[in-house]
Protein backbone atom coordinates (compact mmCIF):
# COMPACT_ATOMS: atom_id res chain seq x y z
CA UNK A 1 0.00 0.00 0.00
CA UNK A 2 1.38 3.40 -0.92
CA UNK A 3 2.00 6.16 1.59
CA UNK A 4 -0.60 8.38 -0.05
CA UNK A 5 -3.28 5.70 0.25
CA UNK A 6 -2.44 5.09 3.89
CA UNK A 7 -2.56 8.83 4.60
CA UNK A 8 -5.93 9.10 2.85
CA UNK A 9 -7.38 6.24 4.91
CA UNK A 10 -6.09 7.75 8.15
CA UNK A 11 -7.40 11.21 7.25
CA UNK A 12 -10.83 9.77 6.43
CA UNK A 13 -10.86 7.89 9.75
CA UNK A 14 -9.93 11.03 11.70
CA UNK A 15 -12.57 13.10 9.87
CA UNK A 16 -15.24 10.47 10.52
CA UNK A 17 -14.31 10.19 14.18
CA UNK A 18 -14.22 14.00 14.61
CA UNK A 19 -17.66 14.51 13.07
CA UNK A 20 -19.20 11.76 15.19
CA UNK A 21 -17.63 13.00 18.41
CA UNK A 22 -18.42 16.63 17.50
CA UNK A 23 -22.08 15.82 17.03
CA UNK A 24 -22.22 13.93 20.31
CA UNK A 25 -20.53 16.78 22.20
CA UNK A 26 -22.85 19.35 20.61
CA UNK A 27 -26.02 17.42 21.45
CA UNK A 28 -24.98 16.63 25.04
CA UNK A 29 -24.28 20.30 25.78
CA UNK A 30 -27.77 21.39 24.72
CA UNK A 31 -30.64 21.34 27.20
CA UNK A 32 -33.06 20.66 24.36
CA UNK A 33 -32.67 20.15 20.65
CA UNK A 34 -33.81 23.21 18.67
CA UNK A 35 -36.61 22.48 16.17
CA UNK A 36 -34.46 23.33 13.13
CA UNK A 37 -31.71 20.99 14.28
CA UNK A 38 -34.25 18.24 14.90
CA UNK A 39 -35.62 18.71 11.37
CA UNK A 40 -32.10 18.52 9.95
CA UNK A 41 -31.35 15.33 11.90
CA UNK A 42 -34.62 13.80 10.71
CA UNK A 43 -33.58 14.43 7.09
CA UNK A 44 -30.27 12.55 7.40
CA UNK A 45 -31.55 8.99 6.73
CA UNK A 46 -33.27 10.03 3.49
CA UNK A 47 -30.16 11.92 2.36
CA UNK A 48 -27.90 8.95 3.05
CA UNK A 49 -30.24 6.56 1.26
CA UNK A 50 -30.36 8.88 -1.74
CA UNK A 51 -26.56 9.08 -1.95
CA UNK A 52 -26.35 5.29 -1.95
CA UNK A 53 -29.17 4.52 -4.38
CA UNK A 54 -29.05 7.32 -6.97
CA UNK A 55 -25.58 6.62 -8.43
CA UNK A 56 -26.33 2.91 -8.80
CA UNK A 57 -29.66 3.65 -10.46
CA UNK A 58 -28.32 6.19 -12.94
CA UNK A 59 -25.03 4.44 -13.71
CA UNK A 60 -26.31 0.86 -13.65
CA UNK A 61 -27.71 -1.11 -16.52
CA UNK A 62 -31.29 -2.11 -17.20
CA UNK A 63 -30.99 -5.04 -14.77
CA UNK A 64 -30.09 -2.69 -11.91
CA UNK A 65 -32.92 -0.30 -12.73
CA UNK A 66 -35.48 -3.12 -12.90
CA UNK A 67 -34.20 -4.66 -9.65
CA UNK A 68 -34.43 -1.31 -7.86
CA UNK A 69 -37.94 -0.66 -9.16
CA UNK A 70 -39.03 -4.15 -8.06
CA UNK A 71 -37.49 -3.52 -4.63
CA UNK A 72 -39.31 -0.19 -4.42
CA UNK A 73 -42.68 -1.74 -5.25
CA UNK A 74 -42.14 -4.61 -2.79
CA UNK A 75 -40.89 -2.13 -0.16
CA UNK A 76 -44.16 -0.24 -0.23
CA UNK A 77 -45.96 -3.31 1.12
CA UNK A 78 -43.41 -5.59 2.85
CA UNK A 79 -40.49 -5.30 5.33
CA UNK A 80 -36.71 -5.12 4.79
CA UNK A 81 -35.41 -8.62 4.11
CA UNK A 82 -38.12 -9.33 1.57
CA UNK A 83 -37.15 -6.14 -0.28
CA UNK A 84 -33.57 -7.38 -0.59
CA UNK A 85 -34.69 -10.80 -1.76
CA UNK A 86 -37.05 -9.34 -4.38
CA UNK A 87 -34.40 -6.96 -5.72
CA UNK A 88 -31.81 -9.73 -5.88
CA UNK A 89 -34.24 -12.11 -7.60
CA UNK A 90 -35.19 -9.45 -10.15
CA UNK A 91 -31.52 -8.75 -10.93
CA UNK A 92 -30.78 -12.47 -11.35
CA UNK A 93 -33.79 -13.00 -13.59
CA UNK A 94 -32.78 -10.04 -15.73
CA UNK A 95 -29.17 -11.21 -15.99
CA UNK A 96 -29.69 -14.93 -16.54
CA UNK A 97 -33.04 -15.27 -18.27
CA UNK A 98 -33.41 -11.99 -20.12
CA UNK A 99 -29.71 -11.51 -20.92
CA UNK A 100 -29.28 -7.96 -19.60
Amino acid sequence: MSTETLFLILAAAVATFATRIGGYVLITRLNSIPPRMEQALNAVPAAVLTTLVAPAFFNGGADVKIAMLVALVVGIRYPGLLILAAGWAAAMICRHLLGF
